[in-house]
C-alpha cells in the first residue's frame, strides 16, 4: 500500500523524480503525442518538406479548421502532433520570438535559435509546481544561411536535429520507412514523394488530398509555401497513391 502511495506521488508531482530518475508526467506527455495523427519532416538539398495526416472526424467539420502546419516566419514552418491547444501556445511563442529577433537585430531568426528558444520554454514546465508539460511535439523546419535545417522538440524540452523524422501516431513504422528510403541528395520533389509514400505506408498504401496537409521551404527561395489541394492531388496521382473513388464513397457511406 505504501509503495502505491509513493507511485501516485511521483505521478502527480511534475517536480519530483522517481527513485529510478524518471519524470512520469513528461513520459505521459509523450504518450499524448503518440495519440495525435502523424506529422513528417524531410530535409533535402532542395529544401524542407512538412507533411501531416489531417483526419477529419465528421463530414460536417470544416477541414480548414484542422491546423497542423503553421508558418512561424517567412523562412520557417512548424508541424505538430499531440494536443492542438498546446501546439498553438508554442507556435504563438515561436512567432513572437521570430518577430522580436527581426525588430531587435534586423535579420531573420535562425532555425536552431528558434528551436532552442521553444525548447527552453517547454523545459520550464517540467520543473515548476502547479503546471504540466506540453503534450505536443513539434517539427520545426526552415532555411538558415542557405542550408535546410530540421528539428524536433520533445515534451522534456530537448531539441533534436534530423534529416527526416515523424512524430505522432505510427512514428516507428514511418521512421522505419524513412530510414530505408531516405536520400540526402534528393531534390524537393523527391522529398515530397518520400513524405507522401511514408504517410501512405501507414494508410493502406493510398491517400486522399483532403486528408493531407503539406508545406515546403525551398532552399532557393527560402520562403514557406503551403501546397494547395489540387497540387497534392496531382502528386498523389503521379506517385500512384490516390485513393480509388469507390473506396472514398464507401467510407463516406459508412460515416
Amino acid at each position: 500500500m505504501q509503495g502505491q502511495n509513493q507511485q501516485q506521488a511521483y505521478d502527480r508531482g511534475i517536480t519530483i523524480f522517481s527513485p529510478d530518475g524518471r519524470l512520469y508526467q513528461v513520459e505521459y506527455a509523450r504518450e499524448a503525442v503518440k495519440r495525435g495523427t502523424a506529422s513528417i519532416g524531410i530535409r533535402t538539398d532542395g529544401g524542407v518538406v512538412l507533411a501531416v495526416d489531417k483526419r477529419i472526424r465528421s463530414p460536417l467539420m470544416e477541414r480548414t479548421s484542422v491546423e497542423k502546419i503553421h508558418k512561424a516566419d517567412d523562412h520557417i514552418g512548424i508541424a505538430s502532433a499531440g494536443h492542438v491547444a498546446d501546439a498553438r501556445q508554442l507556435i504563438d511563442f515561436a512567432r513572437r520570438n521570430a518577430q522580436v529577433n527581426r525588430l531587435r537585430y534586423g535579420e531573420p531568426i535562425g532555425v536552431e535559435t528558434l528551436t532552442k528558444d521553444v525548447t527552453d520554454h517547454i523545459q520550464q514546465y517540467t520543473q515548476v509546481g502547479g503546471a504540466r508539460p506540453f503534450g505536443v511535439a513539434l517539427i520545426i523546419g526552415g532555411i538558415e544561411n542557405g542550408e535546410p535545417r530540421l528539428y524536433e522538440t520533445d515534451p522534456s524540452g530537448t531539441p533534436y536535429e534530423w534529416k527526416a523524422l515523424a512524430v505522432g501516431a505510427d512514428r516507428g513504422d514511418i521512421e522505419d520507412y524513412l530510414e530505408a528510403n531516405y536520400e540526402e541528395a534528393a531534390d524537393l520533389e523527391g522529398g515530397i514523394e518520400l513524405a507522401l509514400r511514408a504517410l501512405a505506408e501507414v494508410n493502406d498504401g493510398e491517400l486522399r488530398p483532403e486528408s493531407i496537409g503539406m508545406a515546403t521551404i525551398p532552399t532557393e527561395t527560402e520562403t514557406f509555401t503551403e501546397v494547395e489541394d489540387d497540387e497534392i492531388d496531382s502528386y498523389l496521382a503521379e506517385f500512384d497513391l490516390l485513393a480509388a473513388e469507390e473506396d472514398k464513397e464507401s467510407d463516406e457511406s459508412a460515416e
